[in-house]
């Protein structure tokens, strides 16, 4: 009987990391890969951005939505994707957000990746 809880207890929990996970499914989009290597470079990526530096702030959304070729709400659906695995951060600026990567997390995501 003991073994049996013990079993089943074992069973109900996750056996991975939420965010891993969150992160890994994250990544398994080509299209959100993309969005991640542009914005390695901003400045080179994307036009010059009235409201934001490429830089500190990163991406329009706009430009995004551009140069992925898709509509508006499946460009910020993609972003949402990405800030929520927490490889990307989102700065609301002059009524646009603009997109930059969080190098932190993704250095942090390689290294759990490598641990696996």
């Amino acid at each position: 009987m003991q073994l049996t809880a013990i079993t089943e207890s074992m069973m109900s929990q996750p056996t991975t990391d939420p965010e891993l996970e969150r992160a890994v499914k994250a990544l398994a989009s080509a299209r959100r890969l993309q969005i991640l290597e542009w914005l390695k470079d901003p400045a080179t990526n994307f036009p010059p951005q009235e409201h934001g530096d490429p830089v500190e702030h990163g991406a329009c959304n706009m430009y995004i939505t551009d140069k992925l070729g898709v509509s508006q709400p499946a460009a910020s659906r993609h972003m949402k994707v990405l800030v929520d695995a927490g490889l990307v951060i989102a700065t609301p600026r002059s009524g646009y957000v603009y997109y930059r990567r969080d190098e932190a997390a993704i250095d942090r995501l390689k290294a759990d990746l490598a641990d696996l």
